[in-house]
């Protein structure tokens, strides 16, 4: 029985550790052949010199369980890099079937506090690297669909997070860039339909290098793996969602956004209108908007926004 990738290559980024290694060997475990790419960076704000360890480590893990896998130790948010990384899958594989965008860096502060150059850079590798990837990588698929006539095999799967949809308070470039990788990838899923592809995006809750603060008051559960339970924010909990979106079975999941952590899937409805109001001129007056809108808001519940905070509730059960 063929396992539900084989055949298919992979591009995972920032997968030398945490949420993108377990993508990595999730994808390779089903089948597909991956490239493992890293910067490499210690510290989870993008400090440090580089280093091809992370990477490295990961695609030999890989090969010693039987896979084929390379490493990739390029900056995704360097654009003649992220065009490297693409070039090196079909050199390496043939073609490119799947791009998992996963790299990322934190730098918190509260939004009257934060310098430019920390917006700067949690913009410019979440939000460019995810564009500059999916600008190759669609390319690519652009013209074999093109070559072929007929549509090609493509998957991309993006990475956001529960802090654009809670409207995380410290986190203002993190949010804000999470916010555009889902905006980014809803266009790219519509531009690329044509051609075979789809792009989803997923909100994922896990026990990481980057997230190691946020969850030191949740204890890990004693005796893991095979001994016990697993670690319900571990980020296995959200590798067998990227496999299953990266496959074939997914064919018809297109421009969507999940919501997956510790054995749990919810799929995010997309927004509505809740009231909609009309002027009873030619054009809207400020009298007129404050006798629709102020009582229209005067009931709502104190701090309700446009954030949805419910959905740091979910979990399994």
């Amino acid at each position: 029985m063929s396992l539900p990738l084989e055949g298919r290559s992979a591009i995972v980024t920032g997968a030398g550790r945490g949420l993108g290694r377990a993508e990595a060997l999730e994808l390779a475990r089903l089948g597909a052949a991956v490239v493992v790419n890293d910067f490499g960076q210690p510290g989870r704000d993008g400090s440090g010199d580089a280093s091809a360890g992370p990477a490295e480590e990961v695609a030999a893990e890989i090969r010693t369980a039987g896979g084929r896998a390379v490493a990739h130790t390029g900056d995704v948010a360097d654009h003649q890099q992220a065009r490297e990384l693409v070039e090196l899958a079909v050199d390496e594989f043939g073609q490119l079937d799947i791009l998992v965008n996963n790299a990322g860096i934190l730098r918190d502060r509260m939004v009257f506090s934060m310098s430019e150059e920390e917006w700067d850079s949690v913009i410019r590798v979440h939000l460019k690297g995810h564009f500059n990837t999916t600008h190759f990588a669609s390319a690519h698929w652009r013209a074999r669909s093109k070559s072929a006539g007929a549509p090609v095999y493509g998957r991309i799967v993006n990475t956001s997070s529960e802090a654009f949809l809670a409207g995380s308070a410290g986190q203002p470039n993190y949010a804000a860039a999470k916010g555009g990788i889902v905006g980014l990838t809803t266009s790219t899923a519509l531009a690329l339909a044509k051609y075979g592809v789809t792009a989803n995006v997923i909100c994922p809750r896990a026990r990481t290098r980057m997230t190691a603060d946020v969850f030191a008051g949740f204890e890990e559960p004693v005796g893991q793996g095979s001994e016990g339970r697993l670690d319900p924010l571990a980020p296995e909990h959200v590798a067998p969602l990227v496999g299953y979106l990266a496959s074939p079975a997914a064919e018809h999941v297109n421009g969507q956004l999940l919501v997956v952590h510790g054995g749990m899937v919810a799929v995010v409805e997309r927004p509505r209108v809740a009231a909609k109001f009309d002027t009873k001129q030619d054009a809207f007056t400020y009298d007129e908007l404050d006798a629709l809108l102020t009582p229209h808001y005067a009931d709502r519940p104190a701090g309700e926004t446009f954030a949805a905070a419910e959905v740091l509730g979910l979990k399994h059960g």
